[in-house]
């Protein structure tokens, strides 16, 4: 019984912070397998926008371990619009500092960073939206990158 209480706890606790997160619109993160990026390997994210008129944040996530051997990381970004366009962005993502800091925010030897991609910016078509992420290092695969991930949230 103890532990069905533990457990109702944490779902509530849980489902509590998860609705406080008011701005969110849409916010998911994939594992790369074995923490090694493939080029081939695309990281694909779908989400619906409802309102045009709103302006929203688009972010990159990505998870890296201190063993990695670089301080950004290039990456091809295609978004698929709902009419079924398509723009395509090169992006050279910091992860460390001038003086070889990671940024972010790190738990043992992984850091997790968040790099505003679209800053307000509003969306031209309500509907569903399609974000694509392919690495773009020179090194394949690219070792000790755990997780990428994407966040659309409502500017306020």
């Amino acid at each position: 019984m103890k532990k069905f209480a533990h457990l109702i706890f944490f779902a509530v606790v849980s489902f509590a912070l998860a609705s406080c997160d008011s701005k969110r619109l849409y916010e998911e993160n994939k594992d790369v397998p074995d923490g090694k990026w493939a080029a081939k390997d695309k990281m694909d994210f779908e989400f619906s926008v409802p309102d045009t008129s709103t302006y929203y944040n688009v972010f990159i996530n990505v998870r890296n371990a201190s063993q990695y051997q670089f301080s950004n990381i290039y990456l091809f970004v295609t978004t698929t619009y709902p009419d079924g366009k398509t723009s395509r962005d090169t992006l050279d993502c910091t992860l460390q500092d001038a003086s070889g800091k990671w940024m972010g925010k790190g738990v043992g030897d992984l850091w997790d960073n968040q790099l505003l991609f679209k800053p307000s910016v509003k969306f031209p078509q309500a509907g569903k939206y399609k974000i694509e992420y392919e690495q773009a290092m020179r090194v394949d695969p690219l070792p000790y990158i755990t997780d990428v991930g994407l966040r659309v949230e409502r500017v306020q």
